[in-house]
């Protein structure tokens, strides 16, 4: 009996019980709590395992994962390198038709309405309160801070030319664009706000390569042209025939009612964007022409609808918006 007692004591020890016909069955091993089975698992002081891993399998691991990733970001370095080489830093690969800009340009006004107001396009202030339109004089002054201040633009500098329409710039020069010529729109005279006569600036977006072709013949001028913008181009024709290679704008009111509230608009330095700006080219300081607008007597207290188009032969006027801008004033 106490041979057979001690056979019994030594088998209750084991996990595994063997049976007289040889069959092994596992017992449930020992409970233990939640905190003591994590703690196991962070760190097994019998195995010496950390995670369930000892740490040749750790290190196994961490190699194996080494060479995989080294190899991953060499390939992916070597492959990104091979694709550069097909791309030029100054020429876009796809060009006018076959890029998804197209060859249609809009066109852009300045100062634009604050962040928050998304989708507005509505310039409306105080006259008599300045601390109400001193963000729109702000606006435009940090807009023409680097047409005042060449240093502003990477490498515009040196190759500032003083082009004309007779002295086009050469290869790596870029145009000057003299503010001084937008005068009485300039930030020393307020840009003309504190006058309820405000003023914006449009600019025509760039399109590499793009060439316009020009209304330089007043027997070929659109039907849908405004008659004072037909008259401008017919004096440009009898006083300086040479300035007839020109992106022609007209802004008027969208409706009569806008017409008659708008009044005269006056352009500066020309009622157009001259031509030896064209084409983009991406050059090294290459600033886009403006186009200064003066809107001197808008009736006051009234939401005015104006629309700004830009005229070359093959610029579009489209109902998205392409080759024209649409804004909104209000003079309080």
């Amino acid at each position: 009996m106490t041979e057979a007692n001690n056979k019994a004591k030594t088998r209750k020890k084991s996990s595994i019980k063997i049976t007289e016909d040889n069959y092994y069955f596992y017992e449930k091993p020992p409970e233990i709590s939640t905190l003591e089975s994590l703690q196991i698992f962070l760190y097994n002081e019998k195995t010496g395992e950390i995670l369930g891993k000892t740490g040749e399998r750790w290190g196994r691991i961490g190699v194996f994962y080494l060479v995989f990733y080294s190899v991953l970001a060499a390939m992916s370095g070597v492959l990104m390198w091979a694709f550069l080489q097909t791309l030029d830093p100054r020429t876009p690969r796809w060009l006018l038709d076959e890029s998804l800009i197209g060859t249609n340009p809009g066109i852009g006004f300045r100062p634009i309405p604050v962040e928050s107001d998304v989708g507005s396009s509505l310039i409306w202030y105080k006259a008599s309160d300045r601390s109400n339109y001193q963000y729109w004089i702000d606006s435009l002054i940090k807009f023409l801070d680097v047409y005042k201040r060449p240093g502003l633009t990477p490498g515009r500098g040196q190759n500032i030319y003083n082009c004309d329409y007779d002295r086009p710039p050469g290869r790596g020069q870029v145009c000057d664009v003299d503010v001084k010529l937008f005068d009485p729109c300039t930030e020393e005279n307020h840009f003309n706000y504190h006058k309820s006569g405000p003023c914006l600036f449009l600019k025509l977006n760039k399109v590499y390569g793009w060439i316009p072709e020009y209304y330089n013949d007043t027997q070929n001028l659109p039907r849908g042209m405004p008659g004072q913008l037909r008259n401008y181009i017919e004096n440009v024709a009898r006083t300086n025939p040479k300035q007839l290679n020109t992106v022609w704008v007209s802004c008027e009111g969208e409706n009569p009612a806008d017409i008659e509230n708008l009044g005269d608009i006056k352009y500066y330095p020309k009622q157009g964007f001259a031509g030896y700006f064209f084409p983009y080219e991406n050059s090294e300081g290459y600033l886009s022409p403006l186009v200064a607008i003066n809107i001197p007597r808008p009736r006051t207290g009234i939401l005015i609808n104006i629309k700004c188009k830009a005229w070359a032969k093959n610029i579009k006027h489209l109902r998205d918006g392409s080759g024209s801008v649409h804004f909104e004033i209000m003079v309080d």
